[in-house]
């Protein structure tokens, strides 16, 4: 345990939807596909697949903090 009392917070910018590759599962944003095929798909089978399925958020919205004096992460509900 840190004897840190976070007394400077910084507020954390809330999570970007993400999409799972249905082929091999892999998790990644949208606009890291580039050319819109799964990366991990081509580099393993050299094969390009399409098609993702989107992962939602947490249903709760919760505000994620980083405390600039430790670094943890706080997360408030």
């Amino acid at each position: 345990m840190t004897a840190c009392k976070h007394a400077a917070l910084e507020l954390l910018p809330e999570r970007k939807g993400k999409v799972r590759c249905q082929r091999c599962n892999l998790t990644i944003s949208p606009e890291d596909l580039g050319d819109g095929f799964c990366p991990e798909c081509f580099d393993s089978a050299g094969v390009k697949h399409y098609n993702f399925d989107p992962v939602s958020n947490a249903a709760v919205k919760a505000v994620r903090y980083r405390c600039e004096e430790c670094g943890a992460i706080i997360t408030s509900i």
